[in-house]
């Protein structure tokens, strides 16, 4: 079965909406989604770059356009009251049981773009967890094992090291894809490979 890699930070909210799309991507093509959440700030830092919402004429724009790709997607969408926050706890819940990853994703994601929460909430972490599937408070523990925290940093590490410069990215193989806006370049490379 082919796969594909996902790379994202809750914190961005293209990749939410990619989010949103890769499960029928995958069965479509039918291939494996892996997901690989990263730090963006840290991809960030080390790179020399910054978010691109710094930039305010871009900032009004990513506003509409965010908001178009919703609409096209048919998927809620409002812009998250607590950004930029720090989604790093959040994201290690998706390394806790690789089963869950998926539905982690799509409970937080929800939870930070359509609902509006703060995932950097231990209470909103640890109701993600819950509405994943996952005992919240043995989840809620596992994010602070320092084997979790490593792996975070390592897709991190590995992200950089592959060239990556932002989020969302997909990787079919070692061909990369960043944006959201490039699923169906992911689609082609998987029936590639199908």
């Amino acid at each position: 079965m082919p796969t594909f890699e996902f790379l994202y930070d809750f914190s961005s909210p293209y990749s939410y909406l990619a989010a949103t799309q890769v499960e029928a991507l995958a069965q479509r093509t039918g291939a494996q989604v892996v997901y690989r959440p990263i730090v963006l700030g840290g991809l960030f830092k080390a790179i020399g770059s910054g978010p691109p919402m710094k930039n305010s004429v871009k900032n009004v724009w990513m506003g509409k356009d965010l908001q178009r790709w919703a609409e096209l997607y048919g998927v809620p969408f409002r812009f998250s009251p607590h950004f930029p926050l720090n989604t790093i706890a959040a994201m290690r819940l998706v390394l806790v049981d690789e089963k869950h990853a998926a539905q982690v994703t799509k409970e937080a994601y929800s939870a930070m773009w359509s609902e509006g929460l703060n995932l950097s909430e231990p209470q909103v972490i640890s109701t993600i967890a819950a509405r994943a599937g996952l005992d919240a408070k043995s989840a809620m523990a596992a994010i602070e094992n320092q084997a979790i925290k490593d792996r975070l940093r390592a897709n991190t590490d590995d992200a950089i090291a592959r060239g990556v410069f932002g989020a969302p990215t997909f990787f079919v193989g070692d061909e990369m894809h960043w944006g959201n806006d490039r699923l169906q370049f992911v689609e082609s490379a998987l029936r590639r490979i199908a």
